[in-house]
């Protein structure tokens, strides 16, 4: 067993147990008819797994991150999907660090319990993408209230979520001394706002990810719901963009030992020309060599997951180990699916469906080519190129 996969181990048997119920006819069924995982989130929730990163004084377990990449980690490994779930620890990073005590008394005992879901992060556009700072959805006070207008794009679970963690306007780029600043955060609760104001349309995609658009007209939203100052947003949403990068890599860890640990049981037992094809190193040396790929990239993220825990800087760290996890699963993806040949396209050994699942995170949450961006400029000093 390696150095990474041997934190938290009474956490990964209670996961990996938990996912056992949970076999891949049970998620192939889900695809089939675009339905979000109801009973496995319930289930992860009445076992604690989703609080974990709440404080105990709000019913949570208290833990660190690191305990919530191994959760996460361990339901990618044995097949089962996270993305359904994961916003629920992400967004704490927003919320815990910058909500206010009223809030999190509010908020955090409910969500612990499962009365409450918090599984939506409302930020990406469709005409400013990756570029945050180009959001155009705004935010106008109005006595008590906020009123906003505007749109959102590829927001996923909000169907099957009560609140939303959404980032807006609330000064125009134009008016602001840096493009960063202007953005305010809120903490909408959507059971308030459907049908007043916020129009929810689901977007059918490749994989069974419960994403939709989003549109604002006139949507009220109380004052009171800002999660830090006003125009200080982008600040506050970094905590939660650094730890989605962290906890996704954490599933792109699990889901790279899940290819690897199917590969290497089939090229075991499958013979061809006489033979296990696991003897011939055509075969052999991809999963071997996936794995010495995935062992480095788990050491990264869990390196992450330590400065985040300790409130240090880690946003170059969050996003090296997000791209190179992503790039570890991917590569161990498609040996997987070479290693199996005809085998692995059909539904039945779910290797096409983690193929398509996994294939996401080279996109986003943020995009490889900005994450290389990322370390051009602010690791090795290079011009800024955009």
């Amino acid at each position: 067993m390696s150095s990474t996969n041997s934190n938290y181990p009474e956490i990964r048997e209670a996961v990996a147990k938990l996912c056992s119920n949970f076999p891949g006819e049970y998620w192939r069924g889900l695809d089939d008819t675009d339905t979000y995982p109801t009973e496995f989130v319930q289930a992860l929730t009445e076992a604690g797994f989703l609080s974990v990163l709440i404080p105990e004084e709000y019913g949570g377990a208290g833990l660190p991150i690191e305990a919530g990449c191994v959760i996460l980690e361990e339901i990618q490994r044995s097949g089962c999907n996270g993305g359904a779930c994961h916003a629920q620890m992400y967004t704490m990073g927003t919320l815990l660090r910058h909500g206010t005590d009223e809030q999190k008394k509010k908020y955090l005992p409910e969500i612990a319990e499962g009365s409450l879901r918090l599984q939506a992060f409302g930020v990406t556009e469709p005409t400013s993408g990756t570029d945050t700072t180009r959001i155009r959805t705004m935010a106008v006070r109005d006595g008590d209230d906020y009123v906003i207008n505007g749109q959102k794009v590829f927001i996923s679970r909000t169907e099957h979520s009560d609140l939303m963690v959404l980032l807006v306007r609330t000064t125009p780029r134009d008016e602001c001394k840096k493009p960063s600043d202007g953005m305010s955060v809120f903490l909408v609760d959507m059971r308030e706002c459907l049908g007043k104001g916020l129009t929810i349309n689901p977007i059918k995609t490749m994989i069974n990810h419960s994403t939709t658009e989003l549109f604002f007209d006139n949507m009220r939203v109380p004052a009171a719901n800002m999660l830090g100052a006003e125009g200080k947003g982008f600040k506050c949403i970094l905590d939660g963009m650094n730890a989605e990068r962290i906890l996704i890599a954490s599933e792109c860890i699990g889901d790279a030992r899940f290819f690897i640990e199917r590969a290497s049981a089939y090229a075991c037992e499958r013979e061809v020309f006489g033979r296990p094809i696991g003897k011939n190193q055509g075969i052999q040396f991809p999963i071997a060599r996936n794995y010495i790929e995935t062992e480095a990239a788990a050491l990264m993220v869990y390196n992450a997951a330590r400065l985040f825990d300790e409130g240090k800087p880690c946003g170059s760290e969050a996003n090296m180990g997000k791209m190179i996890a992503s790039e570890a699963s991917w590569h161990a993806a498609d040996t997987c699916l070479q290693t199996h040949g005809g085998f692995g396209y059909t539904q039945e050994y779910d290797i096409e469906r983690k193929f398509r699942e996994t294939r996401l995170y080279q996109t986003a949450p943020i995009s490889t080519n900005l994450i290389l961006s990322h370390v051009g400029i602010h690791e090795l000093g290079m011009p800024k190129s955009f």
